[in-house]
């Protein structure tokens, strides 16, 4: 009998012990249990009685790709020890250098492309003001534009800046994400280069500022070194540069001002480029709401406001004549192309060789001086309200060779050349007809538009849309009626309501892309898609609209203008965009269709003075609503040139007609602008060859088409009308004929401003004087009667002969 307790089971195992089975792993002499009497060690045993762990299976399938917690945990604190490790080094290792004071300002040169020098700028406009001499007012307005917690927030805020990065990198424009501590480093240590280099330095010397100095010390820095534009560094030379005035002075509403210029300097001086007066009307709201939301402004006083319109621009006796302009023109396409930014450029040293050619140059001046400037005189109160400009582009390389931008830059200092807020009148219409080309388009008969398709040209003819009458009547010049009139021909006499309706049948989306394909910026002011666009609402630049003609010179292959050859500093380059890329905007045959029409314009047309380039040309004409410009743009197949002729009041900017300027009744673009064109032409390319245009017609566009026993002389039926009508009537009140007009054989009209012909031209063109139009004298007589013959009523003016196309519908 054993000397253990029995159990009351009879089990051998203690009380409470599950029973196992003999057979298990692990079991007393079980395989791989631990067994036998000498103890040794079963398959899995260690020889120590215990069992080994199980080995963990391996992962398989995607959860090899997955890490591990442990991985994870890893590399977090690898990173972190890296940061930590980097931030101590950084912070050891970069000093607060020494400022980069103004004594070490350079001047920017610019050249020509001969290499002569063209410019120089740059000397430093800076006067250091105490933190107190500031209004808070003003200071509240800086804080409500650059940075509102600067008081309560770090020297760097990394959310911020990674929200600035991360937006620019998806595509949503640069921002910045630096508080002002770290624009003030910037300003005042380094400089304005966008590099890595610069901002690690940057983050490390805010962080150590921020713990040397006050707030109050690196806010009055910030005020001290930032460029607001119009070569004023600081808020006193800002104060003084817009105002006029000592910065302690400055009211709310200028400070609120002169804190939105921090944000775009020169794009917001409502002065230089009015055309950008709603963009810096809304951040100059956005500074004032930011205040009143801070509580550092009143509502009622807020809502009181008025915009503060700054002064006078006082440039650099340096930058007299059209050196100003042409600097200014420079250092837009250097910003505007992102090739560096205002305030780098501003900090000087950089040697700028650009496209300008003197020799153009002067010759633009001069054809300037001699065919408006010097008709000008003190004792007519309307030539003070004249301006000028020009732009002169090789086609086949979009190379800027000359440019006007007014008189002198200190005393005319916005660039007209570049300004975009007068209507471009009729020189839009070959758009139209390119586009109608490009885009084979019919008439509302299913007629292919060609030159020699018949419209309806009767005055204040009802346009047609595809489901009747759209309640747009435009009229034509002087309210004359034409009856049925081929394109070509409606083109030479620029007959609005021919286009208008050329506008609706195309499309007017299609016609503001084609306008866009060939070189205006998409901005452009009032390019909208209805027939009004036909007329030239819109508001694109002289030089704009020298980039879109070059690309129909250039048979419709488009390349970005460029005025930038070569910017360097220290001896190193900067990336210019690529100028060498083109693209087929539209057909050539589109673009070399459209060609032979305008052709037709200088040989018989409204811009007969273009003959005096002695070359072979094309070109429009155009005429702003109520007279306020007058434009030529035309090229010849190596040399595309626009000249506009402008009305603006000298002391309040606003925009006048130009009725008895030079002399004249009416300014006209087969005037003035197009006498221009000729000289310039003439003496830019006299050196040169001149060849013909190599043309490739569309289908159609040289058929001949059999007599008709209509005739085409216009009809006067009223007083003289706007050129180009920017709004439809509030009613169809002028109901088009329901049948063509038949002309009479009655006297021709007067005072066309597109039907005559300048002075100069044959009998058959219209004699010397037909009376202030755009193919009329520039020196008709104030009643617009015409002393030589007169092309209005005579066989010149009969349809072509030739297959008759299908006239616009009418009501």
């Amino acid at each position: 009998m054993s000397d253990e307790p029995q159990q009351p089971s009879g089990e051998h195992e203690p009380r409470g012990w599950a029973p196992r089975d003999p057979a298990a792993p692990g079991a007393a002499g079980a395989p791989g249990g631990t067994g036998g009497e000498d103890g040794a060690s079963g398959g899995t045993g260690d020889g120590s009685g215990r069992a080994k762990k199980p080995k963990r299976p391996k992962r398989t399938g995607w959860r090899r790709a997955v890490p591990t917690w442990r991985m994870v945990l890893g590399a977090v604190l690898l990173v972190a020890a890296l940061l930590i490790g980097g931030f101590i080094a950084g912070y050891e290792l970069v000093d607060i250098p020494a400022a980069n004071t103004s004594a070490t300002a350079q001047s920017n040169v610019y050249l020509y492309k001969d290499g002569s020098v063209l410019a120089r700028s740059g000397e430093v406009n800076r006067e250091n003001v105490k933190l107190a001499q500031v209004p808070l007012t003003v200071q509240h307005a800086v804080l409500a534009a650059e940075d509102r917690d600067f008081y309560s927030e770090r020297a760097v805020d990394l959310k911020a800046m990674a929200r600035a990065a991360f937006n620019t990198l998806t595509g949503k424009g640069k921002q910045g994400g630096s508080t002002i501590t770290q624009q003030y480093v910037k300003n005042y240590y380094l400089g304005q280069e966008q590099t890595v280099i610069r901002k690690i330095k940057e983050f490390f010397i805010a962080v150590k500022l921020n713990r040397e100095d006050s707030k109050d010390q690196i806010f009055e820095g910030y005020l001290n070194t930032s460029y607001f534009g119009r070569n004023a560094y600081g808020i006193q030379a800002a104060a003084q540069a817009y105002y006029s005035k000592d910065i302690g002075d400055i009211t709310t509403a200028e400070g609120a001002y002169l804190a939105s210029l921090l944000n775009a300097p020169s794009a917001y001086d409502v002065v230089v480029h009015p055309e950008n007066k709603a963009a810096a009307l809304g951040r100059w709201n956005y500074v004032l709401d930011g205040m009143v939301k801070e509580k550092w402004l009143g509502a009622g006083e807020r809502a009181a406001m008025k915009f503060p319109v700054p002064g006078k621009v006082r440039p650099s006796t340096g930058l007299s004549g059209q050196r100003g302009y042409l600097v200014q023109a420079i250092e837009d396409y250097l910003t505007g192309n992102d090739v560096i930014d205002e305030n780098t450029l501003a900090t000087g040293g950089y040697r700028i060789t650009t496209t300008l050619e003197k020799k153009k140059q002067d010759a633009l001046v001069k054809a300037v001086d001699d065919n408006v400037m010097s008709q000008t005189s003190p004792d007519r109160p309307a030539d003070r309200n004249v301006r000028v400009g020009g732009a002169s582009i090789d086609p086949g390389t979009g190379r800027v060779v000359a440019m006007y931008g007014g008189i002198d830059y200190t005393k005319q200092y916005v660039n007209n050349a570049t300004r975009r807020d007068y209507q471009v009148g009729s020189t839009f219409k070959p758009f139209v007809f390119t586009s109608a080309v490009a885009n084979g388009s019919t008439t509302q008969d299913g007629l292919l538009i060609t030159p020699n398709t018949i419209y309806d040209g009767t005055n204040k003819r009802m346009v047609q849309g595809p489901h009747g009458p759209t309640g747009y009547a435009p009229a034509n010049e002087d309210d004359i009626d034409y009856g049925p009139i081929t394109v070509s021909t409606a083109t030479d006499k620029s007959v609005n309501a021919v286009y208008a309706q050329m506008a609706e049948e195309v499309g007017p989306d299609k016609v503001k892309q084609t306008a866009i394909d060939l070189g205006l910026p998409k901005n452009t002011p009032d390019l909208t898609a209805t027939p009004s666009i036909a007329l030239g609402v819109s508001t694109a630049s002289v030089l704009d609209m020298t980039e879109a003609y070059a690309t129909l010179a250039n048979h419709g292959r488009h390349r970005a203008y460029t005025l930038v050859d070569r910017i360097s500093k220290n001896g190193e380059d900067l990336t210019l965009p690529d100028t060498g890329h083109t693209q087929q905007a539209v057909s050539r045959e589109a673009a070399d269709t459209t060609t032979s029409i305008l052709q037709s314009v200088v040989e018989g047309g409204t811009g007969t003075a273009a003959q005096g380039a002695g070359r072979p040309a094309a070109g429009k004409t155009g005429t702003a609503e109520e007279d306020r410009a007058a434009w030529f743009a035309g090229y010849t197949p190596d040399l595309t040139t626009v000249i506009a002729v402008m009305g603006q009041d000298p002391e309040t900017g606003v925009q006048k007609p130009l009725y008895g300027a030079l002399g004249l009744a009416r300014i006209n673009g087969g005037g003035a602008p197009a006498q221009t064109w000729a000289q310039y032409t003439e003496a830019a390319l006299r050196s040169t060859t001149a060849t013909d245009f190599d043309l490739q017609l569309e289908s159609g566009a040289e058929e001949p088409a059999p007599p008709t026993d209509e005739e085409s002389s216009p009809r006067n039926t009223g007083t003289p009308s706007e050129t180009t009508s920017s709004t439809p009537p509030s009613s169809p009140g002028s109901t088009p004929p329901g049948s063509p007009s038949t002309p009479t054989s009655s006297a021709p009209a007067t005072g066309g401003t597109e039907t005559g012909s300048p002075a100069g031209g044959t009998p058959e063109h219209g004699g010397a004087q037909n009376g202030g139009g755009d193919n009329g004298d520039p020196r008709g007589s104030d009643n617009g009667a015409g002393t030589g013959g007169n092309d209005i009523g005579g066989d010149d003016n009969a349809l072509l002969p030739g297959t008759r196309g299908t006239p616009a519908p009418r009501q």
